[in-house]
């Protein structure tokens, strides 16, 4: 159940927990974004690993504390790895944290998508285009990028967290978090992370690791959201585009203070 009221020192000791508990979170992502992913977590102090191969899924998922499944670079061969570990992840009780990325681009990642919540998962991160396509097949004329607001998502992402029981992230200019019929909104954030590869991925990597010391899926994810949001509002004040913007970002992400959330906001809608 969602609380009334969300305090910084909340997500500050949160973040305390991350890096003492220093959480594995096994990564299926995509090829892209294996490095940008990696440090963020780092950064945290989260410990990512990164393995694709059916062989070592046994061994990897049965040792991790969170398991993040990507489709970013979606081939027919990683589908029997994502399914080895995610019914592994399932019988271990681990947060199983999807990112449906480029659903609605082509009929293959939107099945593929469809599949993999069928499944079972506990916490689902997309942006507009993507959370609308995994209900009414929506053709995303942009690929990986999203022609929607998060509002105009927010009856589906209701509808899919009640359909598969899990708690639904919507990522964008307004962040919206729902689950057991209740929504958070949080506002934090830059249009410089659109500027920069994998932050969408990188944000749902940050749920995982929160996923993994956090009980309350909820809470975890809106402490993912704000600790990227917030840390990325910090790191906009001194850079001077997206190229410095990443590395400072890193640089905030692991220097972080609870006098880095005293601005933080959210709205229980």
């Amino acid at each position: 159940m969602f609380p009334k009221k969300i305090s910084p020192d909340a997500i500050f000791q949160a973040i305390k927990l991350v890096k003492q508990r220093s959480p594995l979170v096994h990564n299926i992502t995509n090829f892209v974004v294996m490095q940008t992913t990696a440090n963020i977590l780092l950064a945290v102090g989260a410990s990512p690993i990164m393995a694709n191969a059916i062989e070592e899924m046994d061994d990897i998922v049965s040792m991790a504390d969170a398991l993040v499944i990507n489709i970013g670079t979606l081939y027919s061969s990683l589908l029997d790895s994502i399914t080895k570990a995610q019914d592994i992840a399932l019988q271990y009780q681990l947060p199983v944290i999807f990112d449906p990325v480029g659903a609605g681009a082509s009929k293959f990642r939107t099945e593929t998508a469809k599949n993999i919540l069928n499944r079972g998962v506990s916490i689902l991160r997309g942006n507009a285009s993507e959370i609308l396509s995994l209900q009414n097949n929506l053709v995303n004329n942009k690929g990986v990028d999203s022609c929607h607001e998060t509002e105009q998502a927010l009856e589906i992402a209701i509808d899919l967290s009640n359909q598969y029981n899990c708690c639904v992230v919507i990522s964008g200019h307004k962040d919206i978090i729902c689950y057991k019929n209740l929504t958070y909104y949080l506002t934090h954030g830059t249009p410089l992370l659109t500027r920069v590869t994998g932050m969408g991925c990188s944000a749902t990597a940050l749920i995982g690791a929160f996923a993994a010391v956090v009980k309350d899926l909820s809470l975890a994810s809106i402490y993912a959201m704000a600790t990227l949001g917030l840390a990325a509002e910090k790191a906009e004040k001194l850079a001077q585009g997206p190229g410095s913007f990443y590395p400072i970002l890193l640089d905030t992400l692991y220097k972080l203070e609870l006098a880095d959330f005293v601005n933080f906001h959210c709205e229980l809608a």
